[in-house]
Parts: structure tokens; C-alpha cells; sequence
């Protein structure tokens, strides 16, 4: 449709809205097929045709640039209830970042139910892992490639999307660590740096000392993040550097002299830490003074252990400060990351029964949702300190009370979730606040299961 047409069209439109009639003013093709009729017929054909013209068979054509994708794929759970979307949305407006409100899905999908996209859509690979279909949905660019079925080869490494490719990876290194390795070599270095670390990070699983040659191949790899990652899981595997002399005016220097390295193990020989011995009380003094200028060292050395020991030293670690109490409950949870789901349940009951360190509960990641028992909230000091807060004047611990209430309400069971609402509502916190969403949520959940299981 040219300029003129377009104008003519538009003084059409015009007349009518005023009420006037249009024979006159149309194109002479239009008048021939309205002639014969009465005024009012007249009026009605050229109204059909410009209605036909204007919607129908000038549309404006797609600009070359859009491409047409598939159908959002279908989940593997089925969509959360109609009617609970409106807490569903309660709960992740109260989520402050997109790692609480990866918790808020992560608590739904242990229930056994997927979001509508309209509320929420994946954005990272830190989603449960029934999304991946919807994240390569998001990361596709011509709606023609299908995720095979079968595990990831080097003839159909493209045919995989990343999310999907990631998650088969993850299972082949769990159960056949060597064939996801020697994968990894032959296709990773054709992948971009951000892909090669994602890679990479899988290795995590399954290590042994068999992936030693293909990690210090990675010594040379160009990106730093990559090396740095290699440098970490082969120190796991005991692959230690040695640091480079500071001098003998270096504390760090002065200090590491004071800490002797020795070997353990018969078969199996490792590399043991321990204090040297001392010639003089000046020494232990200077030794003391040392450790007292580091801040926050157990902090220090739980992050170390964390980012390269192996997994019987996290492990061992990790039970002894939990064994311990106290402080370790928060420097433990630097540990987090490395620990199986027993021992991450162990050390969340430790925190819960000392309420100075249930802040440290919104830092902890990857823990399981919804197992924690009435019994584990109430047998310590943590539910007296949160009724305390609700009912004080305190604005910052009242704020420090909501964040706890939303990372509870994640890790609650939907009988602990319902409890603890009526226990903060009693201490005077509104039944409709906003900090009890998540834990509205949980509970809404169970009570939808189980009148569908009846």
C-alpha cells in the first residue's frame, strides 16, 4: 500500500467517525463493486473492504531479522495450581535477589511442581534441573535443533543445548567418570571460555587421580579462570605448588617457618601440617602473635579447604567443627559447597539451636528444601529470638527476623512452616506480612497435596 492509498484510506475512516457517508471519497475499483446497492449497502461493502484491506491483506509484512522459534517445551512436573500462583508470586516479590528467588523454585519443585513462565523464567544454570529444557529454549537461536536422547558423544556434542549438555555431563561424570573426561578433552577447547569453565567445574565429580594429566594440561589454557579452576581441583587431588619465598622480613614467610610439613599414609601417602617444634618461649610468643594478625584465620583456612582440600579433608573438617559447636556453625559454612546432604543437615541444626548465628543460615547454598522438623526449630535458642525480635521495637532485628523467617520458610517441612506462622503471629507479627510468604507458601503446598492424594 503506497502513500496515497494509505491517505485515502485514512479520510475514509475519518468520515465515518463523523457519521458521514464515503461513496464519494472512495477509489473508483471500490465504487464499481458498492454501485447498485442502496446508501446504506454502499456504505457497508466499503466498509468490508477496508476492513479486508486495513487487517487482512495488507498486513505489514515480519521484518527479516525475526526468527521463529518453537513451542515453550513441555516439563517434566506438572504446573503449580491456579490457585496458589497468587502466593507463589507473594513469595518471590518478598525474594530480595535471584538467589532467594531460585530457593522460593527450588522449594515448589521439591513438591513436585514446575512455575507458570508468566511468573517466573529460569535466568541462570543455578535453576533445578527440570528447567534446563526452558533455559536452551532461552539460549536458541534458530528453533531447529532438538535435544537427542541419548548421552553427549563427539558426533552429537552441537545437537545438545548447554543446560541439557551440562546436566548429561554431570551424570556421566558420576557414574562414568574416564568416557565424560576424555569427552571434555576432545571437544572443550573448541568451546568459548565461559563454556570451557562450566566444563571444566563438572570435573568436581567422580575426581580422581586419573584426571591429573588432563588438568595440568589446562596450565596453559587462556583463560585465567580456567587455570585458576584446574590449579584448585588438582590441589584437591594433592597436587600442591609450593609458594614462592617472601623474604625473611615476610610475616607470611616468618610464619609458614613455623608450621612443619610431613607425610602420612602408608599406602596412600599424603601431605600433613602440623606446628614445629619450639626452641624458646619467644618463639611460641612470636607464633601466637603471628596468628593473631590474621583476621578472621579459621574463616581464612575453611575457605581454603573448601576451595582446594579433598573431599575426605573437607569432610573430616567439617564433622570436627560441628562436633565442636559454637563459632564453627558460622565459618563451617564456607565448607558448604563441598559437603554431602547429611552433613549439610547436620550443621543447619546445629546453627538453628544458637540463635547468634541463624543469620548464617542466609548464606549457606545448596541445601536440600523442606526436611527441617518442628523438633530442630524448637529445641534450641532460635525460636525464643525470633518471637524476641517480632515482638520488639528493634527495626534492625525485626529486619534480620523477616530474612531468617523467608530462608526457614525454604527449609521447613509444611507442618513446621504452619507452626511457626501461628508461633511469630502470637508474638505480634500481622498474619498477612509480607516476610511470611515463603512460609505461607510451604504450607499451601501441603495442603494442596494432600487433598489431591484424597
Amino acid at each position: 500500500m503506497n502513500e496515497g492509498e494509505q491517505t485515502g484510506l485514512a479520510t475514509i475512516r475519518d468520515c465515518w467517525i463523523t457519521g458521514g457517508a464515503t461513496f464519494d471519497l472512495a477509489p473508483s475499483a471500490w465504487k464499481a463493486m458498492a454501485s447498485g446497492a442502496s446508501p446504506d449497502e454502499q456504505e457497508r461493502r466499503l466498509l468490508a473492504i477496508a476492513a479486508q484491506a486495513l487487517d487482512v491483506a495488507l498486513r505489514p509484512a515480519a521484518p527479516k531479522t525475526l526468527r521463529r522459534r518453537p513451542p515453550l517445551p513441555r516439563l517434566a512436573l506438572p504446573m503449580l495450581p491456579e490457585r496458589l500462583r497468587p502466593l507463589l508470586r507473594a513469595a518471590l516479590k518478598q525474594a530480595a535477589d535471584a538467589r532467594r528467588k531460585t530457593r522460593v523454585v527450588t522449594l515448589v519443585a521439591s513438591r513436585g511442581f514446575v512455575l507458570h513462565p508468566m511468573d517466573w523464567m529460569p535466568s541462570d544454570q543455578n535453576s533445578p534441573d527440570v528447567y534446563a529444557p526452558w533455559i536452551d529454549w532461552q539460549a536458541s537461536v534458530d528453533g531447529e535443533r532438538h535435544a537427542p536422547q541419548d548421552r553427549p558423544t563427539a558426533e552429537n556434542w552441537d545437537e545438545f543445548y548447554p543446560a541439557a549438555r551440562r546436566i548429561a555431563l554431570a551424570d556421566m561424570r558420576r557414574h562414568e567418570p574416564a568416557a565424560a573426561r576424555m569427552l571434555m578433552e576432545t571437544k572443550a577447547p573448541g568451546e568459548p571460555a565461559e563454556v570451557r569453565l562450566a566444563l571444566i567445574e563438572l570435573m568436581r565429580f567422580g575426581l580422581s587421580s586419573e584426571d591429573a594429566p588432563f588438568l595440568k594440561s589446562l596450565s596453559t589454557d587462556r583463560s585465567g579462570k580456567v587455570r585458576e579452576l584446574a590449579g584448585r581441583l588438582l590441589a584437591r587431588l594433592g597436587e600442591h605448588g609450593r609458594p614462592s619465598d617472601g623474604g625473611p622480613d615476610d610475616p607470611v614467610a616468618e610464619l609458614a617457618a613455623f608450621i612443619s610439613e610431613g607425610k602420612s599414609g602408608f599406602i596412600r601417602r599424603r601431605s600433613v601440617y602440623t606446628p614445629a617444634k619450639l626452641k624458646s618461649p619467644a618463639q611460641e610468643n612470636r607464633r601466637a602473635e603471628l596468628f593473631e594478625t590474621d583476621n578472621n584465620a579459621d574463616v581464612l583456612v575453611a575457605r581454603m579447604v573448601a576451595a582446594s582440600g579433598s573431599d575426605a579433608a573437607v569432610t573430616h573438617m567439617a564433622d570436627t567443627l560441628v562436633a565442636a559447636g559454637g563459632k564453627p556453625a558460622l565459618f563451617v559454612l564456607h565448607l558448604m559447597s563441598r559437603l554431602d546432604s547429611r552433613r549439610k543437615r547436620a550443621l543447619v541444626r546445629l546453627i538453628l539451636k544458637q540463635a547468634n548465628y541463624l543469620g548464617a543460615l542466609n548464606l549457606a547454598e545448596g541445601i536440600d528444601a523442606g526436611w527441617v522438623e518442628w523438633d530442630d526449630l524448637s529445641s534450641g535458642s532460635a525460636l525464643p529470638a525470633l518471637r524476641s525480635a517480632v515482638a520488639g521495637n528493634d527495626d534492625a532485628m525485626r529486619r534480620g527476623a523477616d530474612d531468617i523467617l523467608e530462608t526457614i520458610g525454604f527449609l521447613a517441612t509444611a507442618t513446621t512452616a504452619t507452626k511457626l506462622i501461628d508461633e511469630v503471629v502470637a508474638a505480634g507479627m500481622p498474619p498477612a506480612a509480607q516476610s511470611l510468604s515463603v512460609l505461607r507458601l510451604n504450607a499451601a503446598l501441603a495442603e494442596h497435596q494432600s487433598r489431591t492424594d484424597t
